[in-house]
């Protein structure tokens, strides 16, 4: 066979594999469209004056993506023991986009009302410079701002040199300095996001946390009318007022995260919250679990608030029961599937450890079930890590979610 004929050939080949795949990623990829419009990133590139779009680009951003927002097989539309949440109080049944926000409104309001209605939102919340650092590439501000009603925090706001409009990501965590760099190692969440253009702030329940009394209480320990997880959801949302005034930040384009305490933070803020736009949970135990220690839900500083003295630390036992908001949720078969559901349609990674494992797809499903709502198919991602800490290859995932999400 001609030398000439034999490169016609495979060069046919090449250029249908091509088409085949620049098909797929436009038609197919429900997250072709929020890269094009949503999110708002130019991925076109003009030749001779004509503007053309690049699906290299495309798949490759995805394709990083794309393995840890896919159900494994034996996972797929599997429910568990877990309530149904598309269910009315009146037992009708969700069918319906719209049917599916009433319900959405039921599921929050009711979830407020057991864990105690927040103080109004400071939206604009008293915000002081204490410091400013500039490193080599990104500035350093220690600031001090009013995160739930009559009471100071102080904190790390970070940002790119000649930062306006960027996106930005809230971190969380028990003090502020470790997402800064100033802590345990694969913790710097706020630092390495700062580096890839992101505004970041980081903050921490630092008094609470020196005090082993951890969280925050309104209007004090001895007399909270707010469960404490709940009550840093609240101050998490005023930090987001804070970003979301500042030249420097998109407001629409401001996501959350944190790891264990952190993690457990982050999923509350986000859910409870509809203004964040994106969340990365890792692994905080994503659902109630009665044996793990460190799915500890029932502890007083999290959804077991009750006044002091406070039961001893640990799994909740007949000699040493869990006590507060938390043994009601257990009887009424409440868990925090209900609270991720909230965040559809925007998307949000679970970082899994130790204690969220592969079979946390079971609860995510009903994730995937409300984004289905609103039509789309890949706004629930979870990778998987065999240790409870964090590694730089479980970050890389979590920061190319930002940048996926947020960033272009």
């Amino acid at each position: 066979m001609p030398i000439k004929f034999i490169s016609f050939l495979l060069f046919t080949s090449f250029v249908a594999t091509v088409s085949t795949l620049y098909t797929e990623v436009t038609n197919d990829s429900p997250l072709l469209e929020i890269n094009q419009t949503t999110n708002g990133k130019n991925l076109n590139k003009e030749i001779e004056g004509e503007i053309i779009q690049d699906p290299y680009k495309i798949m490759v951003e995805w394709n990083d993506l794309a393995p840890y927002f896919t159900v494994p097989a034996k996972y797929e539309g599997k429910k568990g023991n877990f309530k149904d949440p598309f269910i009315f109080n009146d037992k009708s049944r969700v069918t319906t986009l719209d049917d599916w926000k009433k319900r959405r409104k039921e599921i929050l309001d009711s979830w407020h009302k057991l864990m105690g209605e927040w103080p109004d939102l400071i939206v604009k919340p008293n915000f002081e410079i204490l410091e400013t650092v500039n490193k080599p590439d990104y500035i350093k501000k220690r600031i001090r701002f009013e995160w739930i009603p009559g009471q100071m925090t102080e904190g790390y706001l970070l940002l790119p040199y000649e930062a306006n409009n960027r996106p930005a990501v809230v971190t969380v965590y028990y003090e502020p300095e470790t997402a800064i760099g100033e802590g345990k190692p694969d913790r710097d969440f706020a630092l390495q996001l700062v580096k890839r253009g992101f505004v970041t702030l980081s903050i921490g329940t630092t008094e609470t946390s020196n005090a082993k009394t951890y969280s925050l209480y309104y209007p004090d320990i001895d007399h909270s009318t707010v469960q404490p997880l709940s009550l840093m959801a609240y101050a998490a949302a005023n930090a987001w007022h804070l970003l979301a005034d500042m030249k420097e930040v998109n407001k629409d384009k401001i996501g959350i995260m944190g790891h264990s305490y952190g993690g457990k933070w982050a999923m509350f803020a986000s859910c409870l919250f509809e203004n964040f736009a994106a969340a990365a949970w890792s692994d905080p135990g994503i659902v109630f679990d009665q044996v793990r220690p460190n799915i500890n839900y029932w502890e007083p500083y999290y959804l077991g608030y009750h006044p002091r003295p406070r039961r001893e630390r640990g799994v909740p036992t007949k000699d040493n029961p869990a006590r507060g908001l938390y043994p009601q949720l257990i009887k009424e078969g409440k868990d925090l599937h209900e609270l991720h559901v909230l965040m559809a349609p925007r998307p949000f990674l679970v970082s899994g450890g130790e204690e969220d494992g592969e079979n946390r797809w079971i609860p995510l499903n009903y994730s995937l079930k409300a984004n289905s709502f609103y039509g789309y198919k890949d706004r629930v991602g979870m990778s998987n890590r065999p240790d409870h800490s964090p590694n730089p290859e479980s970050n890389e995932i979590i920061y190319n979610f930002f940048e996926y999400f947020l960033a272009q």
